[in-house]
């Protein structure tokens, strides 16, 4: 304990600041997803992924670290998605163990859909409580964050 740095009075203020507004805006974002579309954040956010990725497909694996979760917690996640319709998944013809996950028409609309009230959620609770230069502080300030943590 003698060599360990505590944090100062601003970082400790600064830590659970950013602990409670992750947490706070995470339930908001749940509930408004939820009540919208009947998907949890994890499935909205794979479903922009699988969007935005070229043909609409990424490989699971790719997919868990995109959406920064476990590879056993996406598998559940696409299951679920695909007893809905949004997803389903395809094999990887190159690699027997390679599976694929691919948006479906129901998911892309289903994501059209849940996208409007999501951005009105974290527009109104984080970007529009905060200035151009809060903004820029944070987005440079967490880019870094994620970069020394190999996530960039």
């Amino acid at each position: 304990m003698g060599d360990t740095k505590w944090l100062s009075e601003d970082e400790m203020a600064a830590w659970q600041a950013f602990l409670a507004a992750g947490a706070l805006l995470d339930r908001r974002i749940e509930e408004q997803l939820k009540a919208d579309a009947g998907l949890s954040h994890v499935q909205y956010e794979v479903l922009v992924r699988l969007s935005a990725a070229e043909g609409g497909e990424l490989r699971m694996s790719e997919l868990a670290a995109d959406v920064l979760t476990t590879k056993s917690g996406l598998t559940y996640q696409i299951t679920q998605m695909e007893k809905a319709g949004l997803v389903r998944r395809r094999s990887c013809p190159g690699d027997v163990r390679g599976v694929y996950a691919v948006l479906t028409g129901a998911g892309r609309a289903r994501l059209e859909e849940a996208a409007p009230g999501h951005l009105r959620v974290v527009r109104a609770h984080l970007f529009d409580v905060l200035s151009e230069g809060q903004v820029r502080a944070m987005r440079e300030g967490l880019q870094e964050v994620v970069r020394v943590l190999g996530g960039a």
